[in-house]
């Protein structure tokens, strides 16, 4: 295609690789002003490399980019705003102690003749962009004490305070609710309307069909096909992306539970603050059960995980594995007691970023055989065992034992750790956001994992922001609100809108249900 005034962006010819990995290959894409345009692929696809090297965090190796139909040389991410590019990127980039006008406009404040930040006019400002696109943040509440949708909001009005014309959002509905992505929808209708262009870089099919106009889909570092999302089911697209036929519902037989293995009574959790946020919590999971429980972020979740695995004080109650109580105990005994977990913050309780992937994949049980002989760390049986997860569970790239794990894409350091965890064959798998990140081939691979562990008696507890998830994968699902479980269904008797209305804080026996 020619180079055109037509379009926000165009790439020709992009090449990249990280040492003898090339991660990207001879990429052409053209995203048209005015639109949202989907980057589609599976993780460690090079999609978010791609677009790194458009807001200059990475250079080409190899290739031109135009902007406007003009070439451009972008160097580093301030180059890219003085050209009218601003990228969101998955892990967001804010001060936790300041304000959400400090954080936007940190790094481009304007200080009168004596140095003085004027932030009452900076407010103001703020206030008008926040109005302009109905972005409904506070610009005097702390970050640290704001949800996570709220925070992806500031990082856009960063970027807009900045006046950028194109926005990258990398990632922008993984760490959100059900309701936040479609007022995020809502908010990127009202930028378009308002002449911007978005390129989202993404694999959530049901979010590409939702918000885009086009979609250009990349499978290892090429593009494979431009389409017109109106034009493709969210089927044809998962084909395209991972090259195979995927399987978008849970195929699973019905659940043949055994006796009850984990338990936890009237359980009462502290935050950080010393504000009370599991409140008599209780509830139990029998082998070869898939226990889940949905619910709105910030209601206790965090706190009931970090309690069951020894990382929180619990003030009262009790927590049981196999009839033994193991509260307070310490993450080294939970381990002891066949519990594993997949955590939610992979990067803070997950992994060691500056380890290498083999280092990680044996972190909790380096100390024992095979990987331990005569107190010394066997290197062969650690590389082995890697080898092994990195086959089974497609970790890209292919031989990556021996790289920092932060090197990975963030869906391959999470298949990493659910590799992990399932292989420390416990008798209870906590599974927190289990797919968050994850491509439709990885979901599907990890929902069908899950399924299979059941099937063989183990007892998992799935806790997930993802409403569809719990309900297609669970066999007993409940709600949890406000630090309590509000309710508990089979899953051939859950009902959406009567789970939703209780994870909104509603009763299940209301007349509006």
């Amino acid at each position: 295609m020619d180079i055109s005034n037509e379009y926000a962006v165009q790439m020709r010819g992009i090449e990249k690789s990280f040492g003898t990995y090339k991660v990207l290959d001879d990429i052409n894409i053209d995203v048209k002003k005015g639109t949202v345009h989907a980057i589609l692929g599976e993780n460690g696809a090079g999609k978010s490399t791609l677009m790194n090297i458009l807001y200059g965090m990475y250079h080409a190796d190899a290739g031109e980019i135009y902007l406007n139909g003009e070439a451009v040389n972008i160097k580093n991410p301030s180059m890219a705003i003085k050209h009218g590019i601003g990228m969101v990127h998955q892990h967001f980039m804010l001060v936790d102690k300041f304000t959400v006008t400090q954080n936007i406009i940190l790094g481009n404040e304007t200080a009168n003749a004596f140095g003085i930040i004027n932030m009452k006019k900076a407010r103001k400002d703020v206030i008008k962009i926040v109005e302009k696109y109905g972005l409904k943040v506070d610009p005097d509440a702390r970050i640290e004490d704001i949800s996570v949708g709220m925070q992806q909001r500031v990082e856009i009005l960063k970027a807009l305070y900045r006046g950028v014309d194109l926005l990258i959002l990398d990632e922008p509905t993984a760490v959100l609710t059900p309701m936040e992505i479609e007022e995020l929808i809502d908010i990127m209708r009202n930028l378009i309307n308002d002449g911007k262009t978005i390129i989202i870089i993404t694999h959530k099919l049901k979010e590409i069909k939702a918000s885009s106009d086009d979609c250009t889909v990349i499978r290892k570092g090429k593009v494979i096909d431009r389409v017109k999302v109106k034009d493709e089911s969210k089927q044809s697209l998962a084909e395209k992306m991972v090259g195979r036929k995927v399987r978008l519902v849970v195929e699973k037989t019905p659940a043949n539970p055994g006796g009850k293995i984990f338990e936890i009574n009237d359980l009462r959790v502290k935050c950080a603050r010393g504000i009370e946020t599991v409140k008599g919590l209780s509830l139990s999971i029998r082998k070869g059960e898939i226990f889940g429980i949905a619910g709105i972020e910030g209601n206790g979740q965090k706190e009931l995980v970090e309690a069951i695995t020894g990382v929180r004080q619990v003030e009262s109650g009790t927590i049981k594995i196999n009839g033994k109580e193991i509260q307070n105990t310490g993450t080294r005994n939970v381990i002891d007691n066949k519990i594993s977990v997949i955590h939610e913050d992979r990067h803070r309780y997950g992994v060691v970023l500056d380890f290498s992937v083999a280092d990680n994949a044996i972190l909790e049980n380096y100390r024992k055989a095979p990987f331990c002989k005569n107190g010394f760390l066997d290197y062969n049986a650690r590389d082995r065992f890697t080898e092994e997860l990195i086959k089974e569970y497609n970790i890209k790239p292919e031989r990556c034992k021996g790289t920092r794990i932060r090197r990975l894409s963030g869906g391959n350091q999470q298949k990493l750790v659910v590799g992990r965890e399932v292989a420390n064959n416990p008798d209870l798998l906590i599974a927190v956001q289990p797919t968050r990140g994850l491509d439709v081939g990885a979901i599907e691979f990890v929902h069908k994992t899950l399924v299979r562990l059941r099937d063989e008696g183990k007892a998992i507890l799935l806790i997930s922001l993802e409403l569809d998830e719990v309900m297609d994968v669970s066999d007993t699902i409940s709600v949890i609100y406000d630090g309590s479980i509000t309710g508990i269904f089979n899953q051939k008797e859950a009902d959406e809108q009567k789970i939703g209305l209780l994870m909104a804080g509603g009763k299940e026996n209301d007349e509006n249900a």
